[in-house]
């Protein structure tokens, strides 16, 4: 059982099944491999590299904006690096 202080953290290099907001009637689905964060005007997105199930798209980036995220699934998980990232490189949410 993980500890309470222990936080779920995207790696990259994990492959991810995301739902997010694109029309009221149905969520954009989005698998890939997580490759990172970005900044989009005042808001953060998480950066995926689309793979094979999106035919065409295969090795796109796709920027999703943190706040139009509806679920995360972890469909392969990698090891999270033991080296921490510097704080200038650091994204907080709040």
């Amino acid at each position: 059982m993980p500890k309470r202080d222990d936080a779920f953290v995207m790696t990259p290099g994990s492959l991810y099944k995301i739902k997010s907001l694109e029309a009221r009637d149905k969520p954009m689905e989005t698998v890939g491999i997580f490759k990172g964060y970005a900044a989009v005007a005042h808001d953060t997105a998480i950066v995926m590299e689309l793979d094979k199930s999106s035919g065409e798209e295969k090795g796109r980036l796709r920027l999703i904006p943190s706040h139009m995220i509806i679920s995360i699934d972890v469909m392969k998980a990698e090891k999270e690096k033991e080296e921490k990232e510097s704080e200038s490189n650091a994204v907080y949410f709040g």
